[in-house]
């Protein structure tokens, strides 16, 4: 599996043409499947905000609105209810996964419940492209600064890369690079900080950033 981890989507061309990169033909070829899981177990997102991510409108132009060949939902919830044979076909046919954001720790759940997180390592080839918790369901842990699911145990997710991350760097007023130093402290992991204008790119282990804006690590401390 291919990762493409960003904080706000594809939203300048050096990201796209990463993008492109990792899916090795264009968009327009390529069939991808929407997971809004994510949104269920945050506060701020719902019915409203998931209909945008599927239905690919204007605010998720930089996403689920790239132009795919096709656009499908996958709805992790419902994969344990009816089976594997169904759904997994499904994933395999797929160019790319587009994991919208919300809560990581709702979605690390979902994952190891549906069991996608024990599939994916056996499809090297496709592109996972997260957007905010859908990047950071990847990481080792969130911080309890970005747990908003109640039921949420800790704030430990997939761990399939070794760092953590803290998305929308100064897109809120709670956001700031302060903000994210605080809470890169005592991670026990190496932490990016990222700005909507930046992505960072896993392939075979090698980690790559892609930005047109702002970004910070944060060595393990």
């Amino acid at each position: 599996m291919k990762l493409l981890l960003t904080s706000g989507g594809v939203t300048n061309p050096s990201i796209h043409e990463a993008l492109v990169q990792l899916l090795g033909k264009p968009i327009s070829e390529c069939h991808a499947l929407c997971v809004p899981t994510a949104q269920w177990g945050h506060p701020m997102c719902g019915p409203a905000s998931v209909r945008g991510f599927v239905a690919a409108t204007s605010a998720w132009r930089n996403f689920s609105g790239l132009g795919w060949a096709s656009l499908g939902v996958l709805e992790l919830t419902a994969l344990p209810s009816i089976g594997e044979r169904r759904w997994v076909p499904w994933v395999r046919d797929a160019d790319v996964l587009l994991v919208d954001g919300g809560d990581a720790t709702y979605l690390c759940h979902w994952m190891r419940e549906s069991r996608l997180a024990d599939l994916l390592p056996s499809l090297p080839d496709l592109v996972w492209v997260g957007v905010s918790a859908g990047s950071m369901v990847m990481t080792p842990r969130i911080g309890s600064y970005f747990v908003e699911w109640p039921s949420a145990e800790d704030d430990r997710t997939l761990g399939v890369v070794d760092f953590a991350i803290f998305p929308h760097l100064n897109a809120f007023p709670e956001n700031t690079p302060a903000d994210a130093e605080r809470w890169a402290t005592g991670l026990g992991v190496p932490a990016y900080a990222i700005d909507e204008q930046t992505a960072i790119k896993v392939v075979d282990g090698s980690v790559e950033v892609v930005s047109e804006g702002e970004w910070t690590l944060f060595e393990d401390r």
